[in-house]
């Protein structure tokens, strides 16, 4: 990861595109704390797909647990009236 200045980013954004369009994630720093961070989105897109197929293939792994013999009164109806 790079960091460089709120100024520096000004001054190249062109250049910071580039790089960032390549895969580089850059941290803006103004007054030489981070404000900002800029990322891909393809990698973030990637990166969200791949934990969600995770999830889903641990979820589909496991073993199922409880009662599921509930009915639908019970799941949708009011529960005043249960």
């Amino acid at each position: 990861m790079k960091t460089i200045t709120a100024a520096n980013a000004n001054r190249g954004f062109s250049n910071l595109l580039r790089e960032v369009g390549k895969g580089e994630e850059i941290t803006i720093l103004s007054r030489g704390r981070p404000v900002a961070k800029i990322t891909s989105v393809s990698s973030d897109i990637l990166h969200k797909k791949a934990m969600k197929d995770l999830l889903v293939s641990r979820l589909k792994a496991q073993d199922v647990t409880g009662s599921r013999d509930w009915t639908r009164d019970e799941l949708y109806g009011d529960p005043a009236c249960v």
